[in-house]
């Protein structure tokens, strides 16, 4: 059953496509992190850590609506069998049997915000695997150049972007954006050059799915330790840093991707 948090009068819903280990050693991920960070890291965020020692991984999306209205994805996992994903991560997806168990029906989602356009968040999104069929698909501008400058290399153009494109389906914004009220998009570059966060607030209450952001505990012990797939290491640190300096100033509930857990309540203890 998925897991669920509130926002004032909006529900966040934390729905796992899948879960698995990263190909990598997580030390070459962080390679700036020492042993005594590690040890903290595992104690906070303990099911992050496979049996092996290895980094393992939960794919997860989120699901955000007001009451019974229209529901906003935030990222769309991993995809099937035979997704873009497929070549290294846990595939097939459960994404739609997770939105049957909360109670929301695909044509429920009116809109699909990917935090960036790496393959392991937008699965479900691409047309031809997706159950998404009338859903606006929302990315920065920012990434939406960078894939259409290197389709060659990318499939996440001829496959994703330029399909919904064809289909009036793609929404491209630049910078931060209110999709509705209690919903914003906040430009988070540095993972990806386009990089986008999604703010969930409602009065006192406020929530925020990181995507990428920070992608380990050990990122919310040490924001300053860079991960090695951040294309700008630099200006993904500065991200992190703010987005986690508000979210601890207000108190704000984190929701992570690949966290061992859902929800992470700030400031840490």
């Amino acid at each position: 059953m998925p897991f669920t948090h509130t926002v004032g009068r909006l529900t966040v819903i934390a729905l796992q496509d899948a879960e698995g280990p990263f190909p990598d050693p997580r030390q070459e991920c962080f390679p700036g992190a020492t042993a005594a960070q590690w040890a903290e890291a595992d104690a906070l965020d303990p099911a992050a850590r496979g049996s092996g020692g290895e980094w393992w991984l939960r794919f997860r999306s989120y699901a955000i609506r007001a009451g019974d209205g229209p529901v906003t994805l935030v990222d769309a996992g991993i995809g099937p069998e035979g997704s873009l994903a497929a070549d290294w991560a846990p595939v097939p997806g459960h994404l739609p049997d997770e939105l049957a168990a909360a109670g929301i029906a695909p044509s429920e989602v009116s809109a699909i915000v990917l935090t960036h356009l790496h393959n392991d968040h937008m699965g479900w999104a691409v047309p031809r695997d997706s159950p998404f069929t009338h859903a606006r698909v929302i990315v920065q501008q920012a990434d939406f150049d960078a894939y259409r400058a290197n389709r060659d290399q990318a499939g996440q153009y001829d496959l994703l972007i330029e399909p919904l494109w064809a289909q009036g389906r793609l929404q491209v914004l630049d910078g931060d954006h209110d999709l509705s009220p209690g919903l914003r998009v906040l430009s988070t570059p540095g993972h990806t050059p386009g990089h986008q966060t999604v703010l969930v607030e409602d009065g006192d209450d406020s929530l925020l799915v990181t995507g990428d952001l920070l992608v380990h505990a050990i990122q919310l012990l040490h924001p300053e330790l860079a991960y090695a797939s951040d294309v700008d290491p630099e200006r993904a640190r500065a991200s992190r840093r703010k987005a986690l300096a508000e979210a601890g100033g207000r108190g704000t509930t984190l929701a992570i991707s690949h966290l061992g857990t859902a929800f992470r309540e700030l400031p840490l203890g």
